[in-house]
């Protein structure tokens, strides 16, 4: 089911990335893998798009190539028109793991970006105060004013990611992009996080794109559902998500939820080769029980 963009979205122009006919290939002759196959793809500015396939499937290293820290075989790649050569400010990357400076105290750590020589050069003292008066903002809006001065061994999980997503947005990024950021966090913290991470959006109005495992938080938090085949990566498949732009967690329940749940799930299965291996598990155990 090939869909266009949110209609929240689908007006805001020109798009944030465009992907025409992306590859990646890894090594050379005998050992040469493809990881990126003719990937054509257009986001739109605030969109929130999400990413899930089976693993093998590309979405990471599509991740991180349009972060700048892989660089495309062949193709066009481009953000807010301007072809991708390395990391930019305009675009910042969360991670699984938070990364965070074990020395720093929560404030130093959303505020180490402002540190680097591509934020100080030519910064006024103007400058610094709008850059501290942010931090403060980051701060109420993730909630972590309480430890702003605790370090990241005293804070759980589920806090020190707040962190990571709070330095990530620290240089006003256009584009947030997250690597699989809540697949360490229990189930309760995720949903805690799910919310958090969609009020973000609404009031930052980056551009997410956002890889996982889970298609249930796929489709809670996404306008739109990629879904990436493996061997090699590509896009298969395209959703949209019918839901409202405002989200809560009852809408789990739904019969529109739960149908493309069971939709994108078989999918999955079906390109990763699950579905066939579960029909011979069955054929197995139906023959051992004869």
């Amino acid at each position: 089911m090939n869909a266009a963009l949110n209609p929240e979205v689908a007006s805001m122009a020109p798009p944030r990335i465009v992907c025409r006919q992306v590859n990646k290939v890894f090594g050379e002759g005998a050992k040469q893998v493809q990881a990126l196959q003719n990937v054509d793809l257009t986001v739109g500015d605030n969109e929130f798009v999400t990413f899930v396939g089976a693993s093998g499937c590309g979405k990471s290293t599509l991740l991180r190539t349009l972060a700048g820290l892989e660089r495309h075989t062949s193709g066009d790649l481009l953000v807010s028109g301007q072809a991708i050569n390395g990391p930019g400010q305009d675009r910042a990357m969360v991670f699984q793991h938070y990364s965070l400076y074990p020395w720093l105290d929560v404030v130093g750590n959303i505020k180490f970006c402002r540190q680097l020589k591509s934020h100080t050069t030519g910064r006024t003292s103007a400058d610094v105060e709008a850059a501290s008066g942010r931090a403060d903002a980051l701060l109420q809006l993730m909630g972590l004013g309480h430890v702003a001065h605790a370090y990241p061994n005293q804070l759980s999980g589920g806090m020190q990611q707040r962190v990571a997503i709070a330095r990530a947005l620290m240089g006003r990024p256009q584009m947030l992009l997250m690597d699989e950021p809540f697949g360490a966090l229990d189930a309760q913290t995720r949903e805690v996080m799910h919310d958090l991470i969609l009020h973000v959006h609404r009031l930052e109005r980056s551009t997410i794109v956002f890889v996982t495992h889970d298609v249930e938080e796929a489709i809670y938090l996404g306008h739109r559902v990629v879904l990436m085949a493996p061997r090699p990566g590509r896009i298969d498949t395209i959703y949209d998500v019918p839901l409202p732009a405002h989200r809560t967690q009852d809408m789990k329940l739904s019969a529109p939820f739960t149908a493309l749940k069971a939709e994108i799930l078989n999918r999955i299965r079906e390109t990763s080769g699950i579905k066939t291996d579960l029909e011979q598990l069955e054929r197995l155990s139906r023959q051992a029980q004869a």
